[in-house]
C-alpha cells in the first residue's frame, strides 16, 4: 500500500533474462503485486521469474501464448491489475532502466488526486544530453513533439517512456484492446486519455543506460512508423473530442487551415515546376499560391494555439476523474497466469509449491473465443 492505495507494477518482458531478477529484486516493499507479462521471449525470462517467485509471494506470471508487442504486454498487465483490484497500476520496464526510488515520486500525483495519469520525463534534467545516446534523445525529441500535437497535451514531454503510473478508474474507461500493440503504446495512451479529458502529470527522472539493457529499437524504422500513426491519432481526436463529444470552433481552423495549406503547397510546387520551363507565371497566380499557403499556416497555427488553451487545464487543475458509467468491457486475459506460491491462510507455501491457473479458449463458429479459468495446486500438503 502506498498513502492508503494498493499497487500493482506491471513489467512487460521480451529476452529480460540478466534484467527482470534486478528488477523484481530492487521493487519497494510498498508493492502490492508485481505482475510480470513475457511476451513469449525465447530466452530465459520465464524461468528467471519463476525462480524469483518462490522468495516474492507477490509476484505474478503471465506469458502471452505469441509475440504480441509491448504495448499489448501493458495492457495484459493492466487487466490483470484491475482484475485484482488494485488502486494505481504502474508500469516498468523489465530491462532495470526504471530507478525504482523514483517510484514514489511517479506514484504521488496519482494516490494524491492530483492527476489521473503521471510519467517520468528525462528529458528535463541536466545529464539527459550526455546521458541518453545522442539518436535516442533526437529521436525522442521528434517524436515528443509530434506527440505533443497528435495528443494535445502541449506541457508534455519524453513521450517514450514507459515509466508511467494511472488510477483504476480511469484504465476502466480506456478501451485497452483497442490500443496500439506495439512500440507506440505510450503515445497512442496520451492520444486516448486526452479525449477522455485525463489529467496528466510530467515527473522528473533520470535517465540511466548501460546498465546491461539491449535495445531491438531501430530509430529510423520506429520514427517513420510512429509519425504515421501519430497523423491517425491526430485526426481521430479532433474528431472525437471536437465533433463527436463537443463541438469546438478550434475544429474549423484545422480544418481550413490545412486545406489551404495543401492546396498552397500543391499550387506553389506546381509554379516552381511550370517556371523551369518556358512558359511565364502571372503576377495574381502567384500571390494567389502565396495567399494560400500563408492563409494555410495562420490557419493551422490558430487551431494549435486555441487547441493548447483548450487543454492546459488538464495539466493545472484538479477535478474529479469521470463516472462509472463510461467503463469499458474488456475482452479476457489471453496470457497463462502464474502466481507465486500461497498457503491457504495467506503465507507462504514450501519452496517446491507451486500454484498456477491457465486460461483456456474454445472458439465459436463467430469466431469469438470463450475463455475459462482454471486453478491448479501442486502444494504437496494439498
Amino acid at each position: 500500500m502506498f498513502e492508503g492505495s494498493s499497487i500493482a507494477v506491471v513489467v512487460p518482458c521480451y529476452n529480460e533474462a540478466t534484467q527482470i531478477r534486478t528488477v523484481i529484486e530492487t521493487m519497494p516493499a510498498f508493492v502490492d503485486r508485481i505482475i510480470v507479462v513475457d511476451d513469449r521471449s525465447p530466452d530465459s525470462t520465464a524461468d528467471v521469474v519463476r525462480d524469483c517467485m518462490r522468495s516474492h509471494p507477490n509476484v505474478e506470471l503471465l506469458v502471452h501464448e505469441e509475440n504480441r508487442g509491448v504495448g499489448a504486454g501493458i495492457a495484459t498487465g493492466y487487466k490483470r491489475a484491475l482484475d485484482l483490484g488494485m488502486d494505481i497500476a504502474v508500469v516498468m520496464a523489465g530491462d532495470a532502466q526504471m530507478p525504482p526510488g523514483e517510484l514514489p515520486d511517479i506514484i504521488r500525483p496519482v494516490s494524491s488526486g492530483e492527476a489521473d495519469y503521471s510519467k517520468a520525463n528525462r528529458l528535463v534534467t541536466q545529464d539527459a544530453w550526455t546521458t541518453i545516446p545522442r539518436q535516442r534523445f533526437l529521436g525522442n525529441a521528434v517524436l515528443s513533439l509530434l506527440t505533443k500535437i497528435a495528443s494535445g497535451y502541449y506541457q508534455v514531454a519524453d513521450s517514450q517512456t514507459g515509466y508511467t503510473a494511472i488510477t483504476a478508474a480511469m484504465l476502466r474507461r480506456l478501451d485497452l484492446d483497442a490500443m496500439y500493440p506495439r512500440y507506440g503504446y505510450p503515445n497512442d495512451m496520451l492520444v486516448r486519455l486526452n479525449v477522455l479529458r485525463a489529467r496528466v502529470v510530467d515527473v522528473a527522472s533520470v535517465p540511466v543506460y548501460d546498465v546491461g539493457e539491449v535495445s531491438g529499437i531501430k530509430i529510423r524504422r520506429v520514427l517513420f512508423t510512429m509519425s504515421w500513426l501519430l497523423l491517425k491519432r491526430f485526426f481521430w481526436r479532433l474528431w472525437k473530442l471536437y465533433v463527436v463529444r463537443d463541438f469546438h470552433p478550434l475544429i474549423m481552423f484545422y480544418v481550413l487551415g490545412i486545406v489551404a495549406l495543401v492546396l498552397g503547397t500543391l499550387s506553389s510546387l506546381a509554379l516552381v515546376i511550370i517556371s523551369i520551363g518556358p512558359q511565364t507565371i502571372s503576377g495574381s497566380t502567384a500571390v494567389g499560391a502565396s495567399i494560400l499557403l500563408q492563409s494555410g499556416l495562420l490557419l493551422t497555427l490558430f487551431g494549435m494555439l486555441f487547441d493548447f488553451e483548450h487543454n492546459r487545464p488538464l495539466v493545472s487543475e484538479s477535478r474529479p476523474v469521470g463516472l462509472a458509467v463510461d467503463a469499458v468491457t474488456h475482452a479476457p486475459i489471453a496470457a497463462s497466469i502464474e502466481t507465486a506460491p500461497l498457503d491457504r491462510d495467506g503465507g507462504s507455501r514450501p519452496a517446491n509449491a507451486t500454484t498456477f491457473s491457465q486460461e483456456l479458449g474454445s472458439g465459436r463458429g463467430d469466431g469469438t473465443v470463450v475463455s475459462e479459468m482454471r486453478a491448479f495446486s501442486a502444494d504437496p500438503r494439498d
